[in-house]
């Protein structure tokens, strides 16, 4: 009787034994050490402890996963939500948030977002910074980096860990259409000198504008456009495009998509990078010739995003307009543009 007990035992062990090594196996990477790159420091970790903690705790994890069922019959039928080349267009009730953090948060991303603060722009600085405090990417790692030529007025506010900001001295100009066409150059250069292979996704946003709702994960995509406000209900013919042939913005009458912010766009980098160099680059060849697009980069952007189509599409709600009533598809303010008097703060309104 002993001795049955005891084989009954070895086998169960045996048999343990052999499922922690089949596991191991499956799961488990080559042993090796290797750098592993976390918050721009360097440390030395064994990579198949790390990784096998990881993978062990992905399969019992199931937390992320338990959220309402799906429908694909039932959903928002008050607004388009896709785009003619398959592009999702981005609306209140068309994602579950808890959802798509939990998907971003698996793989640690990183937001950057410019803001350009000069001459008098200043101002709407401090409102900015405290509501991307409140609602921009919260729980994620965000590196806002601020462009101004008053860097000894940018407003001390309270970061949470993981976000911090960066000043960015810019000269000064007499002309807001100046500052406004430099933005591209700008953002090249940040993305080449600072960001490559130290982040992932770049929001490049209007300072005198504020967020009043949630502005996360959903956004995220290759190349993202956010729809103008002003202008979704109008005929293409009606948009601010710029019309002359001879610019390098030009965009015909019976051409085009729809009518994009140039307050409000961003992506991956490398396609946020293809896109600022590509309109800075027809931007001074225009400029070379005594051209001056209609919306400066705006229009140059429109022109990119009609031959190079967004892989993402937001909604107004991601850059209402303060002065605005809200329309009854507006189900949510995300980001607005707050009430000024141009005359006030442009240089030369």
């Amino acid at each position: 009787m002993q001795a049955s007990k005891g084989r009954f035992v070895t086998v169960i062990l045996l048999t343990a034994l052999l499922l922690l090594g089949t596991l191991y196996v499956y799961f488990g990477p080559p042993l090796r050490n290797e750098v592993v790159i976390s918050n721009h420091e360097f440390h030395l970790v064994s990579s198949d402890q790390q990784r096998w903690g990881e993978r062990i705790k992905k399969l019992w994890d199931y937390n992320h996963l338990r959220y309402p069922q799906p429908s694909i019959v039932k959903g928002r039928t008050d607004v388009v939500t896709l785009t003619p080349w398959l592009a999702p267009v981005v609306w209140e009730g068309t994602f579950n948030p808890d959802l798509l953090d939990s998907i971003y948060q698996q793989q640690d991303i990183s937001v950057a977002a410019t803001v350009f603060a000069v001459g008098k722009y200043i101002m709407f600085l401090k409102n900015f910074l405290e509501t991307a405090e409140e609602y921009f990417f919260v729980g994620f790692k965000v590196h806002i980096y601020v462009f101004t030529d008053r860097p000894d007025e940018v407003p001390q506010v309270k970061m949470a860990p993981g976000r911090q900001l960066t000043v960015l001295p810019v000269p000064s100009s007499n002309r807001w259409q100046e500052i406004s066409a430099r933005r591209m150059e700008l953002i090249q250069k940040l993305i080449e000198e600072k960001l490559q292979g130290h982040g992932n996704y770049i929001f490049c946003l209007d300072v005198d504008s504020k967020f009043q709702g949630r502005w996360g994960t959903e956004s995220l995509g290759g190349l993202v456009a956010v729809i103008h406000p002003g202008y979704y209900w109008d005929p293409r013919s009606n948009f601010p495009y710029e019309r002359r042939p001879q610019s390098r913005a030009y965009v015909a009458e019976e051409e085009g998509d729809f009518y994009y912010c140039g307050g409000a766009f961003g992506g991956s980098l490398g396609e946020v990078h293809l896109l600022a160099k590509t309109c800075r680059s027809n931007f001074e060849a225009d400029a070379k010739e005594g051209i001056e697009a209609a919306w400066q980069e705006e229009s140059h952007l429109n022109r990119y995003m009609w031959i190079n189509k967004p892989s993402k599409v937001l909604s107004p709600e991601y850059l209402w307009q303060d002065f605005k009533s809200r329309n009854a598809e507006i189900h949510i303010i995300r980001f607005s543009g707050v009430v000024k008097n141009y005359a006030e703060i442009r240089p030369n309104a």
